[in-house]
């Protein structure tokens, strides 16, 4: 029979956010605004006291560090990883351990693994919010906020757009998590992908369920893109590749190139997850389309207010907070 004290230390504290499909079309919009706050200003001390564990199973740059400099910027301290080699996970620890550990000293965990479904497995077991960071080639919710906060300030709205989704649609999981969070928006997209890496049936599928329009080609040239809102394009993966022979092949196969913006829409932006490998020239990065880095900046406020909302910090709360630092 369990002790009040078990039950008070099983009951978890703070909203998950484990796939971006979990969130409503209100909820979403309540994030963004939260993220408008957020860029307005960034710095506070709104969460001195707390501790952010991230807990990265998986190589990461801007993911990583932009949590960790939202968390630092709000006045949060930060324990965690970004090799799992450094950790007990060599030594044989379970996913399960690792959680149950980090639940004991973090407020909110951010984690990024290799496998689909850890994120969701974490939720489960965690007493502590679990932010997914990504999870193979699953979801990556955190992502997707961003990516929607960049559309909005780009194209001042998010319904009826033409969404140009071009490279890894197979393995890419932040074009799933932005093709399901835009289903209450009313978006066209378009599917450029070769034949080994198209958008996965079962988001073919749901588009079908959700009566979201899509076509699907492998051409990629100037007249394909030419009524393009938002062109969203993604890397190869080749970590996600089994057969190096079959990544080798479509690796290069797209590059979009500044000569190809001839004919873009003035509001069309250009935008990408990072890192980019050959995918967009140099030469694209200075014109007025150009939104990637725009975009990864975006991810900072993005990921405050994402970080405040697992601890259950209310919009209300942000526009009053009185720790602002100038």
């Amino acid at each position: 029979m369990r002790t009040n004290l078990q039950r008070t230390m099983a009951v978890k504290t703070g909203k998950d956010l484990v796939t971006i499909e979990s969130l409503s079309k209100k909820e979403i919009e309540y994030l963004l605004e939260m993220t408008a706050e957020f860029e307005a200003h960034p710095n506070r001390r709104i969460l001195a006291g707390k501790v952010v564990a991230t807990l990265f199973f998986e190589p990461s740059t801007r993911t990583r560090l932009s949590f960790e400099t939202a968390a630092v910027r709000l006045g949060a301290r930060i324990i965690g990883f970004n090799d799992p080699k450094v950790t007990s996970a060599t030594k044989g620890e379970t996913l399960n351990d690792t959680i149950q550990i980090v639940s004991n000293y973090a407020d909110v965990i951010v984690m990024r693994h290799y496998l689909e479904g850890a994120a969701t497995y974490a939720s489960e077991v965690s007493r502590r919010p679990i932010i997914n960071a990504g999870d193979g080639a699953n979801q990556h919710p955190s992502q997707t906020m961003l990516d929607l906060y960049s559309i909005l300030k780009t194209q001042g709205h998010l319904d009826g757009l033409n969404i140009y989704m071009v490279g890894d649609l197979k393995y890419g999981r932040t074009v799933h998590s932005l093709l399901m969070a835009l289903r209450y928006y009313g978006c066209h997209f378009h599917f450029i992908a070769p034949k080994v890496l198209q958008m996965p049936e079962e988001y073919k599928l749901f588009c079908r369920e959700n009566n979201i329009s899509f076509t699907e080609t492998s051409e990629f040239n100037e007249s394909e893109i030419a009524d393009a809102d938002i062109i969203y394009m993604t890397r190869v993966q080749k970590e996600r590749f089994t057969d190096l022979m079959e990544y080798e092949q479509v690796k290069n196969i797209y590059v979009l190139r500044r000569s190809m913006l001839r004919r873009a829409k003035k509001t069309m932006k250009i935008l990408h997850p990072l890192p980019r490998v050959t995918e967009i020239a140099p030469d694209v990065d200075n014109d007025q389309h150009a939104y990637y880095f725009q975009q990864a900046q975006n991810g900072l406020y993005t990921r405050e207010a994402l970080i405040c909302h697992s601890l259950g910090i209310t919009l209300e709360q942000v526009r009053n907070d009185k720790t602002i630092i100038s």
